[in-house]
């Protein structure tokens, strides 16, 4: 997620935040170009993708227009467009989960259908091209804590998001011929008419991965968020009276950056030439050469560098570009530096559609806690499905009674719970229940149980869950805290076992 969570937009509407965007040639044929972007960060596995809002990616020709201090990449007017649009969901059959279907518009004005999650995809009769859309295993990982430049685990392990993937003939669709270098952007953008000739707000675009939160969004180089502002512009036409602030903006950044390690390695021009190249974001790639898992940026480093570029450029679905990114803001390529993480939760495939099936494993967390107390004692104070004994929660509702009884829980922050008590067994000292909502998590069971053990008793609390709509390290932090925070709670009350 290289460009997640960038704006009030994208936060109103995560269906519509794009996280990131590949151009790549397949591995066995590449004769055959694949652009894909990701949206809807830490995705559940109910997200859908919106049907008020246009998917769209743009490639235009690229010229490379200087190199050097005098660096610059120039994109022509012609533009290819394919856009996705998604209707409500739809149910197929009685015992079937409903189903959400769409369109690709391709560039000569041709649809083609969609059915969301059907990983064989749809082509078009004469092969030129192939869509799928759906949810899949985020392919972004990132491992470094920041401010400061401090490894850490990859902080989107398990995350899925939904993707669209178009697969396409490059030399029928782009005809290399007139030139092979490409920048292709995606937005998001919503369905509804002009208003008094004014196109609806953009919602979302991407070029480079980490354009906004990296570059942008950098708050030691600017107090203002310029992030949303930059998302209200045009690709590949960025406001004439806008670029000096931007501009200003990637120049701060990337200065700040540049000595994060305590060494400046970047020159004033060389930084200015930098700033030049990215200020127009787009993601190049040249079909003529090789695009591979290392030649991310090496396009634009090679125009900074005054020399020609060797590959395809691009984003494979494999590149590690948070630490190719990294390496080149604080070091100019000098010293290779890698985060805490070498790959995402799963590797992409070589075969359509590349990204890898998402993440359905259930996630679990467990505490246990010795008393000093015998187990009845605690099954008392406990065992009733009624949480009022949790230093965190502030007010309880119960509704019913036995298997089925709800409990509607405030929390002391203002948050409310609502779980499902599932099974209960007062001999064995034990229950199980489901969370309904106020958790982010799906298919949420917990299990509360009290054993005996040697003059006390042992408190043992778990669940599992697949995380919805936040990553998986901030729902087992909640998780984890709730948890841990009531077994706490009972030490203080009982004691614990000597």
């Amino acid at each position: 997620m290289s460009d997640h969570i960038d704006g009030p937009r994208q936060i109103g509407d995560p269906s519509a935040d794009l996280t990131d965007l590949f151009a790549f040639t397949t591995s066995e044929n590449p004769a055959r170009m694949v652009i894909a972007a990701c949206v809807f960060p830490s995705a559940g596995t109910t997200a859908m993708f919106s049907n008020a809002v246009d998917y769209a990616f743009a490639i235009r020709r690229v010229s490379v227009a200087g190199l050097g201090d005098a660096a610059k990449f120039e994109p022509g007017e012609e533009e290819i467009r394919l856009s996705c649009r998604f209707d409500n969901l739809k149910r197929s059959t009685a015992a079937a989960d409903p189903v959400q279907g769409g369109m690709c518009i391709l560039p000569d004005g041709r649809t083609l259908p969609i059915v969301v999650n059907d990983e064989k995809g749809t082509s078009t009769p004469d092969g030129v091209f192939r869509v799928f859309a759906g949810l899949r295993s985020d392919p972004f990982y990132l491992a470094w804590l920041v401010p400061g430049v401090r490894k850490g685990p990859n902080l989107l392990l398990h995350d899925n998001v939904l993707s669209i993937v178009i697969e396409f003939d490059a030399t029928r669709v782009l005809d290399p011929g007139r030139g092979s270098l490409f920048g292709v952007i995606a937005e998001t953008v919503p369905l509804r008419p002009d208003v008094i000739g004014q196109k609806p707000p953009r919602i979302d675009w991407v070029g480079r991965p980490e354009q906004t939160n990296i570059r942008l969004g950098n708050s030691e180089a600017g107090p203002i968020d310029l992030r949303d502002l930059w998302n209200q512009q045009t690709p590949f036409a960025i406001a004439t009276d806008l670029k000096p602030v931007f501009r200003e903006r990637l120049k701060a950044s990337l200065a700040n950056w540049d000595m994060r390690d305590g060494v400046a390695d970047w020159t004033p021009t060389a930084l200015a030439a930098n700033v030049n190249v990215f200020l127009d974001d787009f993601l190049l790639f040249d079909i003529a050469k090789p695009i591979t898992d290392t030649s991310h940026l090496e396009i634009e480093k090679s125009a900074i560098g005054g020399r020609a570029h060797q590959t395809g450029g691009g984003r494979a679905v494999n590149a590690n570009v948070i630490d190719i990114l990294m390496t080149w803001l604080i070091n100019r390529d000098r010293e290779f530096i890698r985060g805490g993480a070498t790959a995402a939760t799963k590797p992409g495939t070589n075969t359509f559609p590349y990204l890898a099936a998402p993440n359905a494993e259930l996630q679990a967390v467990a505490y246990s806690v010795d008393l000093a107390a015998p187990p009845d004692a605690v099954w008392a104070l406990i065992g009733g499905f009624d949480p009022g004994w949790h230093p965190l929660v502030a007010k309880v509702e119960m509704k019913g009674s036995g298997v089925g009884q709800l409990r509607t829980i405030e929390t002391i922050d203002g948050k409310q719970i609502i779980e499902r008590l599932d099974e209960v067994d007062p001999s064995a000292r034990f229950y199980r229940y489901t969370s309904l909502s106020g958790i982010p998590a799906s298919n949420y069971t917990g299990m509360l149980g009290i054993k005996p053990k040697g003059d006390g008793s042992v408190v043992e609390w778990r669940s599992q869950f697949l995380p919805d709509n936040q990553p998986d390290i901030v729902v087992k932090a909640i998780v984890s805290a709730l948890l841990k925070t009531g077994l706490d709670s009972l030490k203080q009350r009982f004691g614990g076992a000597k």
